[in-house]
Parts: structure tokens; C-alpha cells; sequence
């Protein structure tokens, strides 16, 4: 889901990437094309240090997913004992990349409709 959310965001933005980008890669892309890096928050704003941990945090998410996926995931020819995440676990890895697609996902939107304006 966090890939095809980070694609298809950057193909709209024409910015290219290439098929052998790993999810840490497009997901640092995307970060930086839509401006959610902490270096763009001024140190000034209200509760600075608190935006600039959860951006960084942003990209180590879908990091630690992708992770979890190679991991765990029913991909890449598992023999017949193999067990993936308890249902409370494989639950948390959805809402993470749920939370990170919304986020995402609105800030693109947000930002397009100021440039039409």
C-alpha cells in the first residue's frame, strides 16, 4: 500500500524513480518532494522539535514495515511451518501505513489545490 501510495504520488508530481527503489528510497522521495522533511519546519513553530521527531520518524515507519514484510510476509516462497504476525501485530503494521498513506495522501492534496489557487 505505502508504495504504491509513494508511486503514484510522485508520478503525478513528475518526479521519476526507478523499479529498483527500495520502499526507504521512494519513501524519502515523496518526504522531500512534499516538503515533510524536519528541515523545513522553523524553529520557531510552535512544538518544532515534536514535528521534526514525528517527519523523521515518518520515513523509519515505513522503514521498519517493509522490514516486518520480508520478515513475515507470505511472499518469497515460505514452506508450510512458516507463521506470520499475531492479528494484533499484523493490525498495527496496517494502521501505521494507513496513518502514513492519510498523511501523506491529504498533504499532497493540500498542496495541489494552493498551486491552483
Amino acid at each position: 500500500m505505502i508504495e504504491t501510495c509513494c508511486k503514484t504520488i510522485l508520478t503525478k508530481r513528475g518526479v521519476a524513480f526507478t523499479k529498483s527503489e527500495d520502499l526507504g528510497e521512494l519513501t524519502k522521495k515523496l518526504t522531500k518532494e512534499l516538503q515533510l522533511v524536519p528541515e523545513g519546519i522553523s524553529d520557531e513553530a510552535k512544538g518544532a522539535e515534536n514535528i521534526k521527531l514525528i517527519l523523521r520518524n515518518l520515513t523509519q515507519l515505513t522503514n521498519n514495515l517493509a522490514q516486518l514484510r520480508g520478515l513475515y510476509g507470505t511472499g518469497h516462497g515460505r514452506d508450510g511451518n512458516h507463521r506470520g504476525l499475531q492479528p494484533r501485530h499484523a493490525r498495527l503494521a496496517v494502521a501505521s501505513a494507513v496513518a502514513f498513506i492519510d498523511f501523506v495522501s491529504e498533504t499532497y492534496r493540500q498542496r495541489e489545490s494552493t498551486k491552483t489557487k
